[in-house]
């Protein structure tokens, strides 16, 4: 294992953010994995420690096959994590939504350049991102729309679905669809969990990114086979709103199946107690994503839900 340096930015105030990379391997530019961009994404990073710790045990056991080369990259903007802000401090800027970067520009415009400019030589590009809204998930392998998508690549990594979606505008900045642009087939994995750590889906995305090197030759490891996974787009799911505010009181879990007319969740009045709404399944299916934050706004998307055929 090789630890190097691949952004440094100097400050004024604190200490200056090092941004390191893990490199495991000699030889052509294989695969690439980053972990967190965004100051909340602890479990993206822990979900990259551990797979820094056992690449390295692998390595020194002679398990990668000769020529290829492995990057892994923890955390990018861990000066936000430090003080609990999502996003960069100073301006509240997304540096995911500054790909491919400009190193004459904005801070996290530098920043995004500097870390594209080592990251976008590699054959394969994995990132663990977080979702925009707060909840939980199915782990799955995400993708987007850009005509270089590869749905047989992302069934490689042996999660349960993949899913994929038409970038919209404002995804055209982000690392993965940059990746896609400049001939780097590109994943996002999501897992349970984003500012707590939740062991089974780390342990479980570990294995996926395994699973996926093993399969693509570049590493020699006996795993477990996965899942086949189904492949959804994202038009396949069913959006669950609430129609009013207050303290969310969640019923189910991801991955649990669900019938039409069963309660999902109940929102109870913050002040008198009283239950104001139910918000009951429109349709059976299976939960796909299911909002976890103790409140809720009116008209917020609060469950994603995997429809089943002709429902």
């Amino acid at each position: 294992m090789r630890k190097e340096i691949i952004y440094q930015l100097g400050n004024t105030y604190r200490d200056d953010l090092t941004v390191y990379g893990y490199y495991f391997g000699r030889g052509e530019k294989s695969a690439c994995v980053v972990g967190a961009i965004r100051g909340n994404e602890v479990q993206q990073m822990y979900v990259c420690s551990q797979l820094v710790k056992t690449l390295k045990e692998l390595e020194e056991r002679g398990a990668f096959v000769s020529g290829n080369e492995v990057l892994v990259i923890p955390s990018v903007n861990h000066s936000s994590m430090n003080i609990g802000k999502r996003f960069w401090a100073v301006d509240n800027t997304d540096i995911n939504r500054m790909f491919p970067g400009y190193d004459q520009g904005e801070t996290t415009q530098r920043i995004a350049a500097g870390v594209f400019g080592v990251v976008q030589h590699y054959n394969y590009g994995i990132q663990f991102p977080s979702f925009y809204m707060q909840g939980d998930f199915i782990p799955h392998v995400r993708m987007m729309e850009t005509g270089f998508q590869n749905p047989g690549l992302a069934n490689l990594f042996g999660l349960p679905y993949v899913v994929i979606r038409k970038p919209k505008p404002v995804d055209t900045t982000t690392l993965n669809y940059n990746w896609q642009i400049w001939d780097t087939s590109a994943f996002s994995l999501y897992t349970n969990a984003t500012d707590r750590i939740d062991e089974k889906s780390a342990r479980q995305a570990v294995a996926s990114v395994l699973r996926f090197l093993v399969r693509m030759g570049i590493l020699r490891y006996t795993s477990h086979s996965g899942y086949i996974a189904t492949v959804l787009h994202e038009e396949d799911l069913r959006n669950v709103k609430s129609d009013a505010a207050g303290i969310c009181r969640r019923m189910v879990d991801p991955g649990q199946e669900v019938h039409r007319g069963e309660v999902l969740a109940e929102v109870i009045h913050p002040l008198e107690g009283q239950v104001v709404s139910r918000i009951l399944s429109p349709a059976g299916g299976i939960i796909f994503f299911a909002h976890n934050q103790p409140l809720v706004m009116e008209g917020s998307i609060v469950f994603k839900i995997i429809k089943r055929l002709h429902e």
